[in-house]
């Protein structure tokens, strides 16, 4: 375990600090130098199992932290749990291994993003900035794989699922196509409004219904049954 930095780069600072778990040190020093070119981005440590990660998490209080999934000692899913329970850093799982069942463990526990090792750096590079923003990713590759399993996992309810009672029509409109997996300039196409606008009504769903961020929103939609396959459960 090593640690470069005392704590930095929490919300609002102009650094967002990284720490980086992985049990490959070739691994580690090829993230820390693709991070390291970035004059926003500081990489403060590095843990090559889990039990570091966590309690590097707990004393550096990065921003961010790059999680392998498969490591000694603790798992990477084991420790991203540990983390999200007990301090303010956020998660993006880093992987070789692209199964469906980890990328569903990974949402579930509030991991803020999965992405797999062979990205290109300039992805990561997104990916680290997009997360410390207070906002999520999956992987491009697997996000509609990942969505058509949960489509086909759940039975729509026969009513709209109360805690999506809150949400105004247009509200359900936006969730419905972050479900699908849209960006939100996609969205705004979509609606023909302003980006600006879906970043305010993402904000407000996440607020209404009391989630991280926008990959639970996924979730929600889809194990609620509000998303299905053929079209949406419930309509406003």
């Amino acid at each position: 375990m090593t640690s470069t930095s005392s704590p930095a780069g929490n919300a609002g600072d102009r650094v967002i600090s990284v720490v980086i778990a992985d049990d490959q040190r070739l691994v580690r020093a090829g993230f820390r130098v693709i991070l390291a070119g970035e004059p926003d981005i500081r990489v403060v440590g590095e843990a090559a199992d889990g039990l570091e990660a966590v309690e590097l998490a707990r004393t550096l209080a990065p921003a961010v932290v790059l999680m392998d999934i498969r490591m000694p000692n603790m798992d990477g899913l084991a420790a991203a749990r540990r983390i999200l329970g007990s301090c303010d850093s956020r998660v993006l799982i880093l992987t070789t291994f692209d199964a469906d069942e980890y990328v569903y463990e990974t949402l579930k526990m509030g991991a803020s993003g999965f992405l797999l090792k062979d990205a290109p750096p300039d992805q990561l590079i997104a990916a680290v900035r997009c997360i410390a923003a207070g906002d999520a990713l999956i992987d491009p590759s697997i996000t509609r794989r990942l969505i058509g399993r949960f489509a086909h996992a759940v039975r729509p309810p026969a009513l709209q699922p109360a805690q999506l009672k809150e949400l105004t029509s247009r509200e359900l409109d936006v969730l419905r196509l972050v479900a699908r997996g849209l960006a939100n300039a996609e969205i705004a196409h979509e609606l023909v409004v302003e980006e600006s606008t879906i970043k305010t009504h993402v904000s407000r769903i996440l607020m209404k219904l009391g989630l991280r961020d926008r990959v639970q929103a996924v979730v929600i939609a889809y194990e609620s049954g509000f998303v299905v396959p053929d079209g949406p459960a419930g309509h406003a």
